[in-house]
């Protein structure tokens, strides 16, 4: 009888604590889009005229799935052609974000502005930065 009090007095401590542990994260994308990206490509991912591609709406992100994980790491320093127009604006990449906050940035930026993915999961991330090495 003692051990299932415990027991039951241990899953509800659990029960109380795990909220917030995961609480931190919840919103961690978009954190990191105001702290990292807002900047140049707008609180809503509207871009900046034709120097810096909208977010919001934009076909590349569908298009480049794949390789969307490594142009964050690595940055870029060609044309991209969004929504039918070329951009030609170097993004600088962050090689410090852990592949769990890349993941939480991109479902977040892809499940905002009119933009509808399929969520992300770190070991897809992580995949697809194996691959970009």
């Amino acid at each position: 009888m003692r051990a299932r009090l415990r027991l039951l007095l241990g899953g509800v401590a659990l029960a109380t604590v795990l909220p917030g542990c995961f609480s931190s994260n919840k919103n961690q994308g978009e954190r990191l889009y105001v702290q990292h990206c807002s900047g140049c490509h707008g609180d809503q991912g509207q871009g900046l005229a034709r120097l810096i591609p909208p977010l919001a709406g934009a076909d590349y992100l569908a298009d480049h799935r794949a390789e969307l994980p490594c142009l964050l790491r690595n940055g870029q320093n060609e044309v991209i052609v969004v929504n039918g127009v070329g951009y030609h604006h170097i993004m600088p990449g962050n090689k410090a974000l852990s592949p769990a906050q890349l993941t939480n940035l991109l479902n977040y930026i892809e499940s905002h502005w009119g933009n509808e993915s399929v969520p992300r999961t770190i070991r897809e991330v992580q995949q697809q930065l194996e691959a970009c090495k």
